[in-house]
């Protein structure tokens, strides 16, 4: 007999959907047992981290991944995570096992209220109403997380398995196609609006992080002869940022945000959310006489932002064609300036002695990571000095989380490398943003995933230290000095040297990054630094 679950596979082989991440549960084994060889399971040892490595693949294939989470426990813990695929438009499909159909009625153990646990987050939450429409609501649901660039989940009760599959076509195309090419009409408004512009100024975001969006913004920013800032607490880098026309990392409060782009008379956004800020300031965004435009394939984001003009197209056909309708203008120097390279970087090595600081370990990976590496951050009270010393110089250079949630890098990491094993990938993380989701380095270990994480270990929550002080007031939290993040890599599994002084630091990475590209054993670096006494975002 032919079981649900059996056309299920089929549904999920149809798709690609062959590489399963999961923590599972007894609500999961009658899915899980004797998996066919041709499915793989990728464990990993807490949901966050499930959904973290299953966010990571999906990003660098640009394909949906397949999470395989338990019950009301199993989502429950993954909601943090699940938010932060939603907010990074990371497409996921998600089975969610439930209790035996038979008796959900009396609620029994291991029963779950699921549909709305996962709040907003979920691009589609589907039960299905039996368990022959489980197939289907598979293919639904990786048609809605491509779709809505986020989770799509499908709730299925442990019996419905085993339950014997209808012989009629599955109720979700095999092939769905979206439409890849931009409105002319609207092409030529945005053209229009950049030829009367006096000194326009480019802002893109993790939208145009792909090989095409990056040359035809380069060709469009050329062309214009303009500067291109990166939109605040960027998850991904939308442009080139070695290029001489880059200016830098939009600031994410509205004093220095006007004053970055006073210059310009008009801001064209693409790919990104409309000048995203994090503490609240009176006035304006931009200046009263500069005009916006929005570009993006996020409706949301366009509906929401105070703009002129706003754009839903596909974005690197939309920036081919702008790029191809522009005139290019007289040569001169970009009508803004380029902000300078934090003030707290050090110009040099410390001082024998003296304390490591962030700035040393991003300066001294500056120097020795190829350019197709992959940074992973997580890492907040350092995040300026990493965007200066650190610029992603291919597409997928760097890659964060976008809401700001911890527990994401470790994970994401993980899952980078699982998808594409020959590109280098490093994890920069703080010491407090580790503990998040330390388990993920059993995965790393026992899949033999050659990441290097590089721990910041400062044995405290600096950034939230800082926040304290800009408030006038001291902080009630205590340190963790006591935390050892490389003893407990050790005790998942995973090799681990811990670091303080820069000597030891240099020895480590020319050892390392010759191995980056071919390496099958995770490492983790926990470097002693001092706190950094400031923090700007």
């Amino acid at each position: 007999m032919r079981t649900v679950r059996d056309a299920s596979f089929d549904v999920l082989r149809l798709h690609g959907l062959t590489t399963m991440f999961a923590n599972p549960g007894s609500t999961e084994v009658s899915f899980l047992s004797d998996l066919p060889d041709d499915l793989d399971f990728v464990l990993a040892l807490h949901e966050g981290s499930v959904v973290g490595a299953a966010t990571g693949w999906a990003v660098v294939r640009d394909e949906p991944a397949l999470v395989l989470l338990h019950t009301t426990a199993g989502l429950g813990n993954a909601v943090g995570a699940l938010a932060t695929a939603r907010v990074n438009r990371v497409p996921l499909v998600v089975l969610v096992g439930q209790q035996d159909r038979r008796h959900l009625a009396q609620e029994p153990f291991l029963a779950g209220r699921l549909e709305g646990l996962a709040g907003d987050y979920p691009v589609s939450v589907e039960t299905p109403a039996r368990a022959q429409d489980v197939p289907g609501a598979i293919g639904r649901a990786v048609h809605a997380a491509r779709t809505g660039r986020g989770p799509a989940l499908v709730i299925v009760p442990m019996n419905d398995w085993a339950e014997p599959a209808e012989e009629l076509p599955v109720p979700a195309p095999a092939v769905l196609r979206r439409a890849t090419t931009a409105d002319p009409a609207a092409v030529a408004e945005i053209a229009e609006l950049l030829a009367r512009a006096a000194a326009p100024a480019l802002v893109v975001g993790a939208g145009t992080d792909s090989a095409e969006a990056w040359a035809a913004l380069t060709s469009l920013a050329e062309r214009l002869n303009c500067p291109v800032w990166q939109e605040p607490f960027g998850a991904r880098a939308g442009f080139p940022q070695d290029h001489h026309l880059f200016a830098g990392h939009l600031p994410a409060d509205r004093t220095r945000l006007r004053e970055a782009l006073a210059p310009n008379d008009l801001v064209l956004v693409v790919g990104a959310p409309f000048l995203r800020q994090y503490p609240y300031a009176q006035g304006r965004l931009t200046g009263t006489g500069t005009r916006i435009a929005v570009v993006t394939d996020d409706p949301a984001e366009a509906h929401r932002a105070p703009a002129d003009l706003a754009v839903v197209t596909p974005l690197p056909d939309f920036c081919d064609r702008l790029a191809r309708r522009v005139p290019p203008r007289e040569a001169g120097a970009p009508r803004s300036v380029r902000p300078p390279t934090p003030a707290r970087v050090p110009a040099s090595p410390p001082a024998p002695g003296q304390p490591l600081r962030a700035a040393h370990v991003l300066a001294a990976l500056a120097s020795s990571l190829p350019a197709e590496t992959v940074i992973v951050e997580e890492t907040p009270s350092s995040r300026p000095d990493l965007h200066a010393l650190l610029p992603a110089r291919r597409p997928l250079g760097f890659l964060s989380a976008a809401m700001g949630g911890l527990g994401f890098a470790m994970p994401a990491a993980v899952g980078v490398r699982m998808g594409d094993p020959r590109r280098p990938v490093v994890a920069i993380v703080g010491d407090g943003s580790s503990l998040y989701q330390v388990q993920s380095l059993w995965t790393a270990a026992h899949y033999g995933v050659g990441v290097v994480f590089v721990v910041l270990a400062n044995g405290r929550y600096a950034i939230m230290d800082r926040l304290a002080e800009q408030h006038g007031g001291k902080p009630p939290w205590p340190a963790f000095d006591e935390v050892s993040v490389s003893g407990m890599a050790l005790a998942l599994g995973c090799p681990a040297r811990k670091i303080t002084q820069h000597s030891e630091l240099l020895a480590a990475l020319d050892d390392i990054t010759p191995t980056l590209d071919s390496r099958t054993e995770p490492v983790v670096l926990e470097v002693v630094v001092a706190p950094d006494p400031q923090f700007h975002p």
